[in-house]
């Protein structure tokens, strides 16, 4: 059984490294966990004419599956709902845009980690199927 004390330390991790990197890229942070009845948006930024809602995976390279497909249809559901409240409590003219940005890191050496940025990750869903 993982233990979750550095499950949870591998997390924060993450989203402080896809936080460094969205902003080496040149995107404004809005807002970092913003949270709602039906969950938590890890990073909330601006991109040009988007608006976007981040997902941080963080996982060993030796993990069963890529990062991004821990986000299933129950999570981007959460993800979206939580979004639709945080512009209705935010107002803006940008187009929403949900993206994963999945973080990789070396079973063998601690400082090599991967950073793959998934822009519009629920596109390949239907919107419909989530509700």
């Amino acid at each position: 059984m993982k233990d979750k004390g550095y499950s949870h330390k591998k997390g924060k991790l993450g989203e402080k490294i896809a936080e460094e990197f969205l902003l080496k890229s040149g995107y404004l942070i809005c807002e970092r966990n913003f949270h709602s009845r039906y969950g938590e948006i890890d990073i909330i930024a601006k991109c040009e004419k988007y608006l976007c809602f981040t997902e941080v995976k963080a996982r060993s390279c030796d993990d069963f599956a890529s990062p991004i497909d821990y986000v299933d249809k129950f999570k981007c559901r959460r993800i979206i709902k939580t979004a639709i409240i945080y512009l209705s409590k935010n107002i803006s003219h940008l187009q929403p845009r949900f993206d994963v940005i999945e973080i990789l890191f070396s079973k063998y050496d601690k400082c090599k980690i991967k950073i793959r940025h998934v822009k519009n990750a629920f596109y390949r869903e239907k919107f419909d199927e989530f509700f």
